[in-house]
């Protein structure tokens, strides 16, 4: 059995602050070792349940935040930027399961801590095919197209709620209970990290439970954004439309493009946001 993680680093035991979450931050390189223990969590779960191989991507930021020398080393990382399929990289059909782990909820939910949708700042919301859109529901739609049902997500108390909305009986572990944007009521890693635990294995050992996560061909894309200046910059992708002053839009039949999309995104939306001084 092959199982799939995808690590995400603002739903990670114990983290609550933005300065966590970057290099040179205070509290980054702690951040990434409680990172790296929730992923070895997962891990060991994957592995209890009878996991032959256990692939982990580091999905957050820059891409280089999961620490090797301290990854189970039953399982193999993905790291580093420049991945096509970004949060997904390295998912395809031969994979039984994907987890999430350290996921968070999307973009404006009032206790969701650290709550956003792929860029902190200059994204307000995200539509898939007319629904609304976190990482959650576009990573397990890449995942569904695929074929690979998504069995856990782990972060905090509001993620969780979106998994089950978007996902159904998915298993879920909260390791913290959001207060604010940036505070939260947080469980002890030695707690949290035995609930992931147990929650990998337990998803696993009922697989058959679970199906993939299907959105139906064509796939539309729509991303409000913070600035004018951002979507119009973006709407100079080929076949990415501007249908508002601060909206576009995105159709394909292969989701593969869509996690490409963010990526370009990501770039020229960064760019423009830090460029642009005190106008945003």
């Amino acid at each position: 059995m092959k199982v799939y993680l995808s690590v995400d680093m603002e739903g990670v035991t114990g983290l609550t602050d933005p300065e966590e979450m970057h290099t040179g931050g205070r509290g980054y390189e702690r951040g990434c070792e409680l990172m790296t223990a929730d992923a070895n969590a997962a891990v060991a779960g994957a592995f209890d349940a009878g996991a032959g191989t256990v692939l982990v991507n580091d999905a957050h930021g820059s891409t280089k935040n999961l620490r090797i020398d301290l990854l189970d080393p039953r399982a193999s990382l993905i790291r580093g930027p420049g991945k096509a399929q970004r949060m997904a990289q390295g998912l395809d059909g031969s994979f039984a399961a994907a987890c999430f782990v350290g996921y968070h909820a999307r973009a404006g939910v009032q206790d969701g801590v650290l709550n956003h949708t792929w860029m902190g700042k200059e994204i307000q919301n995200v539509q898939l095919n007319g629904e609304p859109c976190g990482e959650t529901r576009l990573v397990a739609a890449c995942a569904g197209y695929h074929g690979v049902p998504v069995v856990l997500v782990t972060g905090d108390e509001a993620v969780g709620e979106e998994a089950r909305e978007v996902l159904g009986d998915v298993e879920t572990v909260a390791v913290k209970k959001g207060i604010d944007k940036f505070s939260a009521e947080l469980l002890p890693p030695s707690v949290a990290q035995a609930r992931i635990r147990e929650a990998a294995a337990r998803a696993l050992g009922r697989l058959g439970d679970f199906t993939p996560y299907r959105v139906e061909a064509p796939y539309t894309l729509g991303v409000e954004w913070n600035s004018t200046a951002i979507a119009a910059a973006v709407a100079l992708v080929p076949g990415v439309k501007q249908v508002g002053s601060r909206h576009t839009e995105f159709t394909t039949d292969d989701f593969t493009q869509i996690m490409a999309l963010f990526g370009i995104f990501a770039t020229i939306g960064g760019q423009i946001a830090c460029g642009s001084g005190p106008y945003g």
